[in-house]
């Protein structure tokens, strides 16, 4: 392929209709599981679109910071404030972690060269994949853990899922929800609630080391496109949400599990 083919093929890529378009088709993914849909739109970044792994990474982070921002009072709304406020704890536990987490996660992906930030991310996207299977096919149970083991639990967890949230430029939901409920006996409607709020600071601090990278200017000039699949994915997840159940988990998860791990060995093989 030319220069000048792979230049049209790019801008028609990036067409509003496009890239609004696979907004709302990652916002609906989302919705009907109950997440962002971060970790489906980070392949596409770079499968699709055609960017580099580091600004596919700065702009997932950055359209997953509004999406979380956005569903964030929604959630509250559906639960009550006070049923979450009763787990501040848990929230102050496990951002010990996931703070200092999301500080050197960001730092080791704009240290690291370009091919081994692809094979980093395909090893991820397993790992979502196995969350995903994990956290709706199965019924979590609670550890029955003395307080020093649950506070250090929380706190090595909160680290690993800061550094994979900010590697990958996800929320992190897929990760905290289980290990909410796991390790503190959460009712899951509560720990959703409660992810998120863990969440948007975690994404902050990742996005403030990001900031401070070259890379960052990706952001300035794909303005328009962010914004638009912005709009696509908050319109999709909306779509998502009103068809919540209408497919069985046992159809949807797994199809959606073989979606990450395709991803995965295309990112793998990525140069």
């Amino acid at each position: 392929m030319t220069t000048d083919q792979t230049l049209v093929l790019l801008r028609s890529t990036h067409s509003t209709p496009v890239v609004f378009g696979a907004g709302a088709a990652i916002g609906v993914l989302g919705g009907m599981i109950g997440l962002g849909g971060a970790e489906f739109r980070l392949p596409l970044l770079i499968g699709l679109f055609g960017f580099a792994a580091l600004s596919a990474v700065i702009l997932n982070k950055a359209m997953s910071l509004v999406v979380v921002l956005v569903a964030l009072p929604a959630r509250l709304a559906a639960v009550p404030a006070g049923e979450v406020a009763a787990h501040w704890t848990v929230a102050v536990n496990l951002l010990a972690g996931s703070l200092l987490g999301a500080w050197a996660g960001a730092t080791w992906a704009v240290r690291m060269r370009s091919s081994t930030l692809y094979k980093v991310l395909a090893t991820l996207m397993v790992l979502m994949a196995a969350a995903l299977l994990f956290t709706h096919l199965s019924t979590v149970k609670t550890l029955a853990l003395p307080l020093w083991a649950q506070v250090t639990c929380g706190v090595m967890a909160g680290f690993g899922i800061g550094v994979v949230a900010a590697i990958m430029g996800v929320a992190g939901g897929e990760l905290l929800i289980p290990t909410i409920v796991l390790l503190f006996a959460v009712d899951i409607k509560a720990a959703g609630s409660l992810s998120l709020l863990v969440s948007l600071p975690t994404m902050l601090i990742a996005f403030a080391r990001y900031s401070r990278d070259g890379s960052f200017a990706v952001l300035g000039t794909h303005r328009r496109f962010t914004l638009v699949m912005i709009a696509g994915s908050i319109t999709g997840a909306v779509l998502g949400g009103l068809l919540l159940g209408v497919f069985p988990d046992l159809v949807l998860i797994p199809l959606l599990s073989v979606v990450l791990l395709i991803s995965a060995v295309k990112l793998a093989r990525h140069d």
